[in-house]
């Protein structure tokens, strides 16, 4: 971890602290009407915000994404080999099937995924598809968790109710995590803002 994550890390933790000892809530990012809280717990460990954003499709806000990491990370490298568990919480901003929802995540999947990585993880794929199939419709406000927990693997809830099937091969995590964050992501704009980055200028 660089020297300026650990100091980011640390000024989050200690607000937390404040907050806590004051007795007020913390909940200091608002992406478009959601608030994200600065700090979760999962899997025994505090986990910071590491960035938040909305995916927007053309003039329509589908969803806001913020990503939870244990120490804050910058780039696409950092954050797939990040220690610890790890959380993609999704609000949903709009009302839309499952079966689209998913068909977008699976299209995305398989943009931003090596084929010698794809083949390893087929059976597993399947598996998330499962998720999808168990949710016929998503409303606005509606929340989807996508989570790690080394040592136990990947799961999913929606409005914290777990969906599908444990995933226990980071390998496939860190592929589901390229949706938003590989070479062709569902949305560039989201991508730098999950990794707390400047946007890219528009070309």
């Amino acid at each position: 971890m660089t020297a300026v994550s650990k100091l980011k890390r640390q000024l989050v933790l200690a607000g937390v602290i404040f907050a806590m000892v004051s007795g007020q809530s913390f909940a200091a990012v608002d992406v478009a009407g959601v608030k994200y809280e600065e700090s979760v717990s999962l899997g025994g460990k505090q986990l910071v915000l590491n960035g938040a954003g909305v995916r927007n499709k053309f003039v329509v806000k589908v969803y806001a994404a913020g990503l939870y990491l244990q120490d804050p990370q910058s780039t696409v490298d950092g954050v797939m080999k990040a220690e610890g568990p790890r959380r993609m919480h999704l609000v949903m901003l709009r009302d839309i099937s499952a079966d689209d929802l998913g068909m977008a995540f699976m299209t995305a999947l398989s943009e931003n995924v090596r084929p010698e990585d794809k083949a390893k993880i087929v059976t597993q794929i399947s598996k998330y598809g499962e998720m999808f199939s168990q949710v016929s419709f998503l409303k606005k406000g509606d929340t989807i968790d996508t989570d790690w927990i080394p040592g136990v693997g990947n799961q999913c809830y929606v409005n914290g109710k777990k969906v599908g099937p444990v995933i226990s091969d980071i390998l496939f995590y860190n592929s589901v995590l390229r949706v938003w964050l590989g070479d062709k992501p569902v949305d560039p704009v989201l991508k730098a803002k999950l990794l707390d980055q400047p946007a890219a200028p528009k070309k």
